[in-house]
């Protein structure tokens, strides 16, 4: 994550990366890239607590599932960090609403990964209709990359679809944090025979 000083939007660009969450009250504007992966912008208007979240969730999960699945907890683990931090800044659960990005058919996985892109949309859906947040706007699925500005004083988003294909540094991008999330889960389920 890093910030800068848009003089075109006059306010301070907070750009999040593939893994990471931010949440704040003092009107920053949030973006993100997303092509498989999901971005989340969670916010309670009244409390005027506002954040977003960028995770890519590996391996199939069945939404029925959730909660169960080891797999799950990478998106999991995303959504709650994020929620923790809004409500510390005074957010109230029950008056959260959401809005969803991503999940687009843009990587290559392999045929045993599952359908990685579908159960982030699923997982993504799942969890907030089992968190009561409401989804008031969504922009999921397709085969395009999406470019997200997130304006957290006002809650409007500004969404460009775009070919990642042509973008290659999104691309690889996206292609790293594949590899490292995948990466550990492979790590994590060897075992070792003395």
């Amino acid at each position: 994550m890093y910030r800068f000083y848009s003089h075109k939007l006059k306010k301070t660009v907070i750009v999040l990366r593939a893994g990471e969450y931010f949440a704040t009250k003092n009107g920053e504007v949030l973006h993100t890239i997303v092509g498989s992966c999901i971005a989340a912008c969670i916010y309670d208007k009244k409390r005027k607590a506002a954040g977003m979240n960028h995770f890519l969730l590996p391996g199939m999960v069945h939404p029925d599932e959730l909660l169960s699945s080891e797999v799950g907890r990478y998106g999991i683990f995303a959504m709650e960090l994020l929620i923790g931090e809004l409500i510390k800044l005074g957010a109230r659960r029950e008056e959260l609403q959401a809005k969803l990005f991503g999940g687009g058919n843009v990587l290559k996985f392999r045929k045993n990964d599952g359908d990685v892109t579908g159960s982030n949309i699923r997982f993504a859906k799942k969890f907030l209709e089992l968190e009561g947040i409401p989804t008031v706007k969504e922009d999921l699925g397709g085969d395009t990359g999406r470019k997200i500005l997130f304006f957290s004083d006002n809650h409007r988003v500004l969404l460009k679809r775009f070919d990642m294909k042509e973008d290659r540094q999104s691309l690889q991008d996206e292609e790293a944090y594949k590899r490292r999330v995948f990466q550990k889960r492979l790590e994590k389920s060897r075992v070792i025979l003395f």
